[in-house]
Parts: structure tokens; sequence; C-alpha cells
């Protein structure tokens, strides 16, 4: 059973960027890191904000820009000696709705240039990704200038929702429950039920 030793969160460095699309990656492990009380500190030799935990696993958030993400993941798992598939990475989802949430291993890289940059620099696309929904702007031009901005209120708190369900999600992916893991983070969450008239 693979447990990860390595999350990865992907997003862009900058105050510029904190609160952008592409930054759901970030929003995820800096939340995890807090909840479980893993510090986060630069370490320039793996190109990113680093962190011991949570368990034996190491977090990672890249510096390097989106499109250089691999430079930091190759890094650091090959100092630590860390094979592709103990690697989870964590990044921003077109393809899925804003509120939901998609834990899969390898497959395509659906134009994501983070997750182009990591396969690169791994020589494989057989790693763990938990994709979180951000929605498609529905032109295909408009991509870059929509994940590059922050997402509309509601979607914001849909998308909040979803990391927390991540999080609830989180014990049974840090002990390498992948099945169990992948049909509770998949499942669509219900909408409200509307209240009814007394």
């Amino acid at each position: 059973m693979t447990v990860p030793r390595l999350i990865v969160g992907l997003g862009n460095p900058g105050r510029d960027y904190e609160e952008t699309r592409h930054n759901a990656g970030f929003w995820f492990c800096a939340r995890l890191a807090q909840a479980r009380g893993v510090p986060l500190a630069l370490e320039s030799r793996f190109h990113g904000i680093v962190g011991r935990g949570p368990g034996s696993a190491r977090m990672l958030l890249p510096q390097t820009f989106m499109n250089r993400s691999g430079q930091a993941v190759a890094a650091l798992a090959r100092f630590h000696r860390i094979a592709p598939d103990e690697i989870l990475v964590v990044h921003d989802e077109l393809d899925i709705p804003p509120g939901q949430l998609r834990l899969k291993f390898g497959g395509g890289m659906g134009g994501h240039n983070g997750l182009k940059d990591i396969t690169a620099h791994l020589g494989t696309q057989d790693y763990w990704r938990l994709r979180i929904g951000i929605g498609h702007p529905g032109d295909r031009n408009e991509v870059v200038n929509y994940v590059l901005k922050p997402p509309r209120l509601e979607e914001q708190a849909d998308i909040d929702a979803a990391i927390e369900r991540a999080l609830d999600v989180w014990p049974l992916i840090e002990k390498g429950e992948w099945n169990a893991a992948i049909q509770r983070a998949n499942t669509k969450s219900a909408p409200p039920k509307p209240q009814e008239k007394p």
C-alpha cells in the first residue's frame, strides 16, 4: 500500500497571485498545514516553501511559477528518494465545477502547465492528483485571464467547501486507503435541502 510522501500544492508565488483561481493547490496545502500544525518555510535548494508533515510526508509549494513547477518537485523528490507514485499533486481544474473534487492516479494533463512540467521532470504521468474544481470560462481564449483572476464570491465559497471536504478525506489519503479516498472525494456534494415552511 503506497502512502503519499510528498504533497505538492500548485500555484504562483507572490501577493499578486495569492487569491487567483490558479492557486487552489496552495490554498489546500496552507489549510492542511494549519490544521496539522505544520510549519512552512522557504527552502531555496528545493525552489519552494517546504513543510515536514503531516505524518512522515513532506509538503511543497513551488516558488518557481506554475509552468516550472517540475523543477521544485523533481529536486525534492530526488533528494529524499520519493517515487512518483508516492507524490500527490493538488491543483486547480478547469473541467470540474467549483465545489467538486476529483482524486485520481495518472492520466493526462488537461492543458495544465504545472502538470506538464512535473510530468516532464519526473519522466512519467504516474503520480496522484487531487483536482479542485474552479469551473471553465466557456471560451478557450479566456482561460489564461480566467485562472489568473480571483473567483467570484459564490465560487470562492464553493471552492472553500471543496477544500474542507478534501481535508475531511485526508486521513484516508494519509493511510494510503486510496479507493476509499477516491470514493469520498469524487462524490458530488448534495445541494442543501430547501427549508420546510412551518
